[in-house]
This record gives C-alpha cells, structure tokens and sequence, in this order.
C-alpha cells in the first residue's frame, strides 16, 4: 500500500513539472491554432433576444402577428420574420484529462494525448470567447470571457490543487451550458458512462472526445512485450502479443459503441481523434458541431481498427 501510494504521489509530482514546463509552447500553439482556424470559420451566431439584425424567415403559423415585417413582405408572397442574433452569454465547460495516462506518445504520433487535448482546448476556448463565449473549466476555473482566456486557462492549471483526473469531476452545468469533454476515455466503461449521465442530467449540451495515440487503434505489437499502467504501475508480460489483437479490438469497439450509444441518447456528440492527427481537423470538427453544422463522422483515419488501454 506505501509503495502504491509513493508511487502515485512520485507520478504526480513528475506531471505536474512536466505540464509547467510545457505549457508556454502550448499556449503558443493554440494561439497559432486558433488564429488559422478563426479565418476559415463563422462565429456560432443563432436567433435570440439581442438588436443586431441576423436574418430573414418564413412567418409560422400561430405566431404574433407583431412580429412579421411588413416591408420584406411587401416584396414577396410570403411573410416573414426578421430574427436577430442572440446576444446572451453562453457558458461553455472545458475539461482536459491531465491524468498520467494521457502522457504518452508513440513514435507514430505528433504529441502526447495530454499536450493535444490541452492545445486544443485552448484554441476552443479562443474560439469561443472571441464570439461571445463564457469558458470555465470544471472544478479548476470559473467561467469568464477574458480576451486573455488561454493565459487564464493556463494559469488556472498550473494553480490547481490537483489536475484534472481520469473523468471529470461531479458538476451539474446549467441546462443552457455546454460541456467538452477531452480525454483518452480508457476508464472502465459503467465509470464513463456514468460520468455522461451525470453531466446530461441538467439538461446540457455536450461532446466527448476521445484522444488517442495510433498504437491505441492498431495494437502494432509482436512477440513478447511488458505493458505497464500509468495511473497504478501495474506491469504485464505477454509471450506473444500479436495474438491478443483481434480480442483487443473487439473490446474497443464495445467500449466505444457504449460511449456513444450513451451521448447519443442526451443529444450529445461523440468524437474519435487519433494524435497522428492535426489538431486543426480536430477543433474545426468541434467548433462546427457547436455551430449547430451538419453532423460529420468521426474524427479518426480510415481503416484504422480502434483500440482500449494504453500501452506503454
């Protein structure tokens, strides 16, 4: 049991050094990040209580008579409408996995799943924020809508009593909030789903996103390999490991089916992203489902078998 707990407490302390020394490269790449995505992209404009004209639409049955405008009537057939663009604040709820397991790159990968889920987190929260967002992160940061919102997020991070765990921490956002969830997901599969009811409940919106190295989908593995646990340093040997592949994908595939059958079931959205990857393929992904674009599959290379723990 001491050695278990020297263990975690040794593991924390070298994340915790490893993500100060990372994060001004990181803030500067999803500074980078958003920038190039920012030029490509429309803000999430959507109808609501505000006075900046957003458009015209065909009059609905039932509706006050009050609101039809007469003058873009006048030239057509039909009634219509004019909408304009909401102007609330919407809060939306960043949550990167810092736990160990997400400090892992293969040598297929750009990144270690930790440092992509954090760039892009940021570069989201950019995002957002440059078009009227609130971004907090559960149990770290309040909400805010600083210009500054990566040094903010940044900083937050670095401050915390704790990083963010495996899955995240028990919350209930508003129902007008969303959440993004970044994480490699490998927990068992009733704790993760268990985590997405317990975010929907409120009635909030949300996507989940898996980030994985490519070895976690393909199971490259031959001959005799030891894999080792990074949340508990447990190992295991294997004589030959080519042999677990077929049984290893088919796990996955079960694991991944039950995530999304679940966010699906709330009206969430759910995510593969490979860290082989751009991250931009990732964040533009996001940021049009959070538009309210038409849904796109999955994140994640063709003809790729998924994958469940994580080797080492």
């Amino acid at each position: 049991m001491e050695r278990d707990a020297d263990t975690a407490v040794q593991s924390a302390a070298q994340s915790a050094a490893s993500l100060v020394a990372a994060m001004p490269r990181l803030v500067l790449e999803a500074r980078r990040i958003a920038a190039t995505v920012y030029h490509g992209v429309h803000g999430r404009r959507r109808a609501g209580a505000g006075e900046n004209f957003w458009q015209y639409r065909r009059f609905v049955d039932g509706e006050p008579s009050n609101r039809v405008d007469w003058r873009r009537s006048a030239r057509d057939d039909h009634l219509y409408v004019r909408e304009r663009e909401w102007e609330a604040a919407h809060t939306v709820w960043i949550w990167p996995d810092l736990s160990p397991s997400m400090v892992f790159a293969s040598p297929l990968a750009r990144e270690t799943k930790r440092d992509r889920a954090l760039v892009v987190a940021f570069a989201l929260a950019d995002l957002l924020v440059r078009g009227g967002e609130r971004v907090g992160i559960p149990g770290v940061m309040r909400p805010s809508a600083s210009r500054n919102i990566v040094e903010k997020m940044a900083e937050s991070l670095v401050h915390a009593a704790s990083l963010p765990d495996s899955l995240p921490p028990s919350f209930s956002p508003s129902p007008l909030a969303e959440v993004v969830v970044l994480g490699d997901l490998w927990s068992p599969t009733p704790e993760v789903v268990a985590s997405l009811v317990s975010l929907s409940a409120s009635g909030a919106h949300g996507h989940v996103v898996q980030v994985c190295d490519p070895v976690e989908e393909t199971f490259p593995y031959t001959g005799r390999v030891e894999f080792r646990e990074p949340e508990s340093g447990t190992r295991l040997t294997i004589g030959r490991a080519e042999t677990l592949r077929e049984d290893y994908v088919a796990r996955v595939d079960l694991h991944r089916t039950a995530i999304r059958r679940e966010a699906e079931r709330h009206n969430w959205t759910f995510l593969i992203h490979r860290t082989d990857r751009p991250a931009t393929e990732l964040l533009l992904a996001l940021h049009a489902r959070m538009s309210g674009g038409a849904p796109q599959p999955a994140v994640r290379a063709p003809d790729d078998a998924p994958s469940e723990r994580e080797p080492a």
